[in-house]
């Protein structure tokens, strides 16, 4: 199952965790390898992760035991390389009588077929739309072609599930799509590229949540300017961008994010409330 941890999580976005958090299951490795990744103790493909999770029922049981205390929504993140497995969790969390809101929380580095096939299994997408840059993709995530990739990608998220998000009457989000982008140091112009894209290509009415949270890791230690935090004038230069296009949906976030997103996968609950 290559199931790295499962686990009640209240740090996304307002409308998909909410005061009561979402259950998350995080899957180890990934079809990324990007060299800045927050999860980079589960995320890289050289390193074995133990798991406890060794069956579609096992991992239920895990979600059924988070589900029970009032919390309506199920996430996979990282899933784009499991997702056979996700469909089999699905299945046996839904033979258990819970019907939980579930959310796909990819890179975007998506297969259109792939995304085709879980019209039916998936509410909300909840992608990335990490780079407009070939040259930045190859040399920060191994992939010269995510543009391209994640283009189809999002525009099949988007061909069905359109751009109005859909929530219940506490504000949770019910069924839709929610485009992620993180702002990364130095790299203005990229994010610059791919609010134009999603603007132009798909709409300005989308709901977009636009990060400040990169967070330096170790291995970006002699990796200029990826070695530092992101600064002001560089998140005010997209957000400035973002209100030009027209955007008005979704969340923008506090400098001072960057210190509270970071997991610690070695621990029982790897994110602190």
């Amino acid at each position: 199952m290559n199931i790295a941890a499962i686990t009640l999580h209240r740090g996304e976005e307002p409308a998909i965790s909410g005061p009561q958090g979402i259950c998350n299951v995080f899957f180890a490795h990934c079809n990324l390898q990007c060299r800045f990744c927050q999860n980079h103790q589960i995320s890289g493909n050289h390193r074995p992760v133990p798991t406890a999770f060794h069956s579609p029922e096992q991992a239920a049981e895990a979600i059924a035991a988070i589900l029970e205390t009032g919390v309506h929504r199920l996430g996979f993140v990282s899933p784009s390389h499991m997702v056979p497995q996700m469909v089999a969790i699905i299945a046996a969390v839904r033979r258990r009588g819970f019907r939980p809101i579930v959310v796909y929380n990819s890179n975007g580095y998506d297969q259109v077929r792939t995304l085709r096939a879980l019209e039916e299994w998936i509410d909300v997408y909840l992608p990335d739309c990490k780079y407009g840059n070939p040259h930045l993709a190859r040399t920060l995530s191994g992939a010269a072609d995510y543009p391209e990739v994640a283009a189809a990608a999002l525009t099949e998220m988007y061909r069905q599930k359109g751009n109005i998000l859909h929530l219940d009457d506490n504000g949770q989000a019910e069924r839709g799509l929610i485009v992620r982008h993180l702002v990364l140091p130095g790299a203005v112009a990229n994010s610059l590229q791919v609010l134009r894209f999603l603007a132009h290509e798909l709409s300005p009415r989308l709901t977009l949540s636009l990060m400040a949270q990169y967070q330096p890791t170790a291995a970006m230690d002699n990796c200029p300017p990826l070695n530092r935090p992101l600064a002001p004038a560089e998140y005010e230069q997209v957000v400035a961008e973002l209100e030009r296009l027209g955007f008005t949906n979704g969340w923008l976030q506090d400098m001072a994010s960057a210190g509270h997103y970071n997991p610690d996968f070695s621990r029982p609950t790897p994110f602190s409330d």
